[in-house]
């Protein structure tokens, strides 16, 4: 079974549903202050699945993109899980096609997540994705929090 999501994100708050499963359910919030013309796919919806989630992502920034350091801070019922911090985008030789986008352009990116080859268990996630423009963490750019609930343990 093939099941496709999509979601825009314009106002900050606002809780938005993303998916729902026999084993997952899914939404978000944009946790900063500012409105933002922001979309997200994402498929399956599922930790069922061992494929490699696909996203795609449209977005249109509030500022350039020459520096792009992305934060995952994760937590598994109440406790934090995991924190990580990668550098997508330094000015010279970039790799992602996030890099190099300009305030007011129209970003458009597809990519894998392969974390859905992990076996969640069951239990409450939530998920705060920052993306700054600096190395201190000062300038954010964007700012998401997800709340994944896994039903169900994959054993």
């Amino acid at each position: 079974m093939f099941v496709f999501f999509f979601f825009i994100l314009f106002t900050p708050g606002v809780s938005e549903f993303i998916c729902t499963s026999s084993d997952l359910e899914m939404s978000y919030t944009l946790c900063d202050s500012t409105a933002h013309a922001f979309t997200f796919n994402l498929t399956p919806c599922s930790t069922m699945n061992k494929s490699v989630w696909k996203a795609a992502l449209t977005w249109i920034p509030r500022n350039d993109i020459h520096f792009l350091k992305i934060v995952f801070n994760v937590w598994y019922d109440g406790a934090k899980a995991l924190l990580w911090k990668e550098l997508l985008c330094s000015g010279a030789d970039d790799e992602y096609s996030v890099c190099g986008t300009l305030k007011g352009e129209t970003l458009v990116s597809a990519f894998d997540i392969k974390g859905s080859r992990i076996n969640f268990p069951k239990g409450n996630y939530s998920i705060v994705v920052q993306g700054f423009s600096d190395d201190s963490e000062n300038n954010m750019l964007i700012c998401l929090n997800f709340t994944m609930i896994v039903k169900q343990d994959v054993f």
